[in-house]
């Protein structure tokens, strides 16, 4: 039993048109021309999704980078991140977006075409299993993934098309339920642009991006926006990345702030070739071997992901009704060898992970005011459904070709859910909120290989929740949260009793596992131009899910308890100069007293970002990801990792503006993630219980030209 680690005019930069990406050669053509086309037929800019009404802005122009004001949210420890703050910083992955969520800390660890790896709240989770994110109303989270429980993958969002991105904290939400146990997210793109825009970035390793997109009018009232991605390069690796990318959105919207509809089409596709995590005693002086280096030349993969999605909404004097359906098309194969030797020795022990999915669901929702008591109050109802039809697999592979079958299964899971909430005014100085959801989950799997670790399986988890606040000051407000959330375990883990490869009998694991959450916050704007919240937290978790480096995947294992203190700052001492500064500790612990692998002890961030000085604009951001424990008895810890990144940006005319990206700017040696767990090398007699690290990339210098038509 092996441990566990618990646009440019051109739109398309000359590089590119030489040397296009194989697969994206209709997409370039189809941005050039998506350029000269909108770039000529658009009409001066404004504002149309809206015009009967009041108009939707196209964008938000505030000070602050944030929106977490006295009074603008039921919790100390939820905001809204403003568009200006995501275009304003250098971001070396679409993923990176969820760093503006104070507290997290986006990683990867093989290959910019996998899902990164996000830390929150002393959460290793991996790569989104506690974390629930959607875009658009649409959710990301994959459910019984083949990589993954809760495999979350932003790669196909473009960041220059987001317009906001609202995060909570906690499970405290009586409309978010399964992954939300650490928190979630609501990122939202735009309809409209003020004018169409292109840009072209070129950078180190062969690095180069180019996007076009822009808005028109078709109607009164109605806007049809299109948007189109294209990337490439190598990276630093000694054997090169090959990314190549394409991501594109159109988007269909109507009507006006109280009454509107939207309907988007979204498309998504790469491969590229991976760098694993390697041993540490591998790159010890002497051997020859350095941190960008691999032992496996042929990991990596390609994923796609293909969306339609629509949604409707109506706010009255008395209330507001919406409605939502989704349908998405995704899939993925994926090359992985984390143990090199140690399975097969003479072949390598790489293997491949397939998930082939069609995920179909929609909402409804409404709210309406009343009186409860005598008191103000606000109702809303809501229920949600999702269904997924899955095909995935796990086999053995050497250079990307299956060797052996070890398991392929059909699924078929549909979540249900009801949520209930009542907002209540106590007193002009106290507000309350009631909430209760229940979530269903039915399960079917057809084990392929293995008949017996087939079957069905189904349960019902009650979630209630409750918020108080008390407005101290006009400035100043208390919060209370506690709430019970959960997450949904692998459908296959539900129904297998043998181990697929060792045919050793395994106990099924439960449907959901509950988690059980309070925080107690202080927000306040006391001090003018300075928003400020401390929040102290606490969880327990039912089962936690713990990541098995020899496997590349997520074991249950014991209860867990998790605490810690959250603190945030947003100051605008000056029109034009914003600070922003969190700072985060935690503790986390199985139930047993043992540490949890992986739970980062400190997160800390601190940006300065300066706007239109004489025409330029300047950001600096500061990132430390803290130690954790990699073995349950602390022997084995992982170095912090802290890292720095610039832009500064010069307008060159009104609508052009030439921005420079350096990112790790001290050129820090360190890990964008490590891990403890035994692997052998070729030629080692045994296994050797070490250190596993991806290294995060060295210095990296970009430079992008914008421009609006």
């Amino acid at each position: 039993m092996r441990p566990r680690i618990r646009a440019a005019p051109t739109c398309v930069p000359a590089d590119m048109k030489h040397h296009p990406a194989p697969p994206a050669r209709p997409v370039v053509r189809a941005v050039q021309a998506l350029c000269a086309a909108l770039a000529a037929a658009a009409p001066p800019a404004q504002a149309t999704h809206g015009a009967a009404d009041t108009p939707l802005p196209t964008t938000i122009v505030v000070q602050g980078n944030y929106d977490n004001a006295v009074g603008s949210h039921d919790a100390a420890s939820a905001g809204t991140v403003r568009r200006e703050a995501v275009l304003a910083r250098a971001l070396q992955r679409p993923g990176d977006v969820l760093e503006f969520v104070p507290g997290v800390v986006v990683t990867q660890h093989s290959g910019e075409g996998k899902a990164n790896q996000y830390f929150l709240r002393g959460f290793n989770l991996d790569h989104g299993t506690d974390f629930a994110t959607r875009v658009d109303g649409l959710p990301v989270n994959m459910p019984s993934h083949g990589h993954g429980q809760g495999y979350s993958d932003l790669n196909f969002l473009i960041p220059e098309l987001v317009q906001r991105i609202d995060y909570r904290k906690g499970p405290y939400t009586a409309a978010v339920g399964d992954f939300a146990a650490a928190g979630s997210a609501d990122i939202r793109l735009v309809t409209t642009l003020p004018a169409p825009l292109g840009l072209v970035t070129l950078g180190r390793d062969g690095h180069r991006r180019a996007v076009a997109a822009a808005s028109r009018p078709l109607a009164e009232g109605v806007s049809l926006l299109a948007g189109l991605e294209l990337a490439a390069g190598d990276g630093p690796w000694t054997v090169p990345q090959r990314q190549r990318k394409a991501s594109g959105v159109l988007t269909l919207a109507g009507g006006t702030r109280s009454r509107g509809w939207q309907l988007s089409l979204q498309g998504y596709g790469q491969r590229w070739t991976a760098t694993d995590q390697v041993p540490e005693r591998l790159l010890q002086p002497g051997t020859g071997f350095g941190r960008f280096d691999s032992l496996d030349a042929s990991s990596g993969g390609d994923s796609a992901r293909h969306s339609l999605a629509g949604e409707w909404h109506e706010h009255g004097e008395r209330g507001k009704r919406s409605a939502s359906a989704w349908l998405i098309h995704s899939d993925l194969d994926l090359n992985s060898n984390f143990t090199y030797a140690l399975e097969r020795p003479a072949d390598g022990d790489q293997f491949k992970q397939r998930d082939r999915r069609l995920s179909a669901g929609g909402e409804l929702a409404g709210s309406f005011d009343h009186a409860l008591g005598g008191l103000p109050a606000t109702t809303t109802l809501g229920l949600q459904l999702r269904h997924d039809r899955i095909r995935n697999g796990l086999y053995d592979s050497v250079a990307r070709a299956v060797t052996r079958t070890v398991r392929e299964d059909r699924i078929e899971q549909t979540n249900t859910a009801l949520h209930l909430a009542t907002a209540l005014e106590l007193s002009p100085a106290v507000r309350a909120v009631l909430g209760l959801r229940a979530d269903h989950l039915s399960a079917r799997v057809d084990a392929l290989t293995l008949p017996a670790n087939g079957g069905r399986a189904s349960a019902t988890q009650w979630s209630p929740k409750a918020t108080l606040v008390w407005a101290v000051t006009p400035r100043t407000e208390l919060s209370f949260n506690a709430g019970r959330g959960l997450h949904s375990n692998d459908a296959r883990g539900m129904t297998t009793r043998s181990d697929p490869r060792s045919g050793e009998p395994l106990a099924p694991v439960p449907t959901w596992v509950p988690v059980d959450a309070a925080e107690i916050g202080l927000r306040t704007e006391a001090v003018p131009g300075l928003q400020s919240s401390v929040v102290l937290w606490g969880l327990r978790s039912a089962s936690e899910l713990v990541y098995v480096g020899d496997a590349g995947g997520n074991e249950p294992s014991l209860a867990s308890r998790r605490r810690g203190i959250e603190i945030n700052q947003r100051w605008t001492p000056v029109r034009g100069v914003v600070v922003d500064a969190d700072l985060a500790f935690n503790h986390a612990r199985f139930s047993d007293g043992s540490r949890i692998p992986n739970a980062v002890d400190r997160v800390a961030a601190l940006a300065l970002t300066l706007r239109d000085l004489a025409g330029l604009d300047a950001s600096l951001q500061w990132r430390y990801l803290g130690p954790a424990a990699l073995t349950e008895d602390n022997t084995l810890r992982s170095r912090p990792a802290s890292t720095v990144n610039l832009r500064l940006a010069r307008r060159l005319a009104p609508r052009v503006t030439l921005a420079l990206d350096v990112s790790n700017l001290f050129d820090r040696a360190v890990d964008d993630i490590q891990y403890a767990y035994e692997s052998q090398l070729p030629g080692e007699a045994e296994p050797v219980l070490d250190r596993h690290l991806h290294p995060a990339e060295p210095r990296r210098v970009r430079l992008t030209l914008r421009t609006g038509f």
